[in-house]
């Protein structure tokens, strides 16, 4: 599973380790998550790859908004992660 934008991950490890996340950004080996809630949009975690677990889904919506503008809101990224629950 390769992990792009818009892509929604699993931590596991560190002290985020089972919460869920969307990617917004990729760079290198590290990706930047971001939750909504604990982890906003305007400061995501910057986490290595191998720490995260992909789950085969990706917001459509975040991706194109991500692809379009650059930007998401923190009510935007905790929609798509309840919708993915």
């Amino acid at each position: 599973m390769d992990i792009i934008e818009g892509s929604i991950v699993r931590s596991i490890a560190g002290r985020d380790k089972g919460d869920l996340f969307i990617v917004l950004s990729r760079e290198g080996d590290y990706a930047y998550l971001a939750n909504g809630e604990l982890r906003k949009v305007d400061r995501p975690k910057k986490k290595k790859l191998k720490h995260l677990q992909g789950s085969h889904s990706v917001s459509e919506f975040i991706q194109n908004k991500l692809q379009t503008t650059g930007k998401v809101t923190n009510s935007e990224v905790r929609k798509a992660l309840s919708e993915f629950n």
